[in-house]
């Protein structure tokens, strides 16, 4: 996957970055565990028609802004990288060329951050 964000990355974008767009890939289930703060949660198998919304029906499902095509700092995770990985090819199809996969993902997150 192209320019992956590590774990030092993220925390940094957690804690500088107020154009970060993190979402979460992974199923309600599993986000209902724990997710890293800041998180969007949008199902793998619903990535792709969420991204083909309008803006306004984006921000009025997922609460945040519709991220432009070209948004710097779009970071997906999941809980390995791999359902992550399919969510940004999806993605990149729509457009979306810049979007970035923490491959540590949950797994890793969770590690570190106890």
């Amino acid at each position: 996957m192209d320019n992956p964000v590590t774990y030092e990355e993220l925390k940094t974008l957690l804690a500088n970055s107020k154009n970060l767009i993190l979402i979460d890939v992974r199923e309600k289930n599993e986000v209902d565990q724990g997710c890293i703060p800041r998180s969007t949660h949008i199902a793998l198998g619903t990535v792709e028609a969420a991204f083909k919304m309008n803006p306004a029906d984006f921000q009025a499902t997922y609460g945040i802004p519709k991220p432009a095509v070209d948004a710097p700092e779009l970071v997906f995770y999941c809980r390995s990288g791999k359902r992550s990985a399919e969510a940004i090819s999806k993605v990149k199809q729509l457009g979306y060329v810049t979007a970035r996969n923490y491959t540590g993902s949950y797994l890793d997150w969770e590690k570190r951050e106890g």
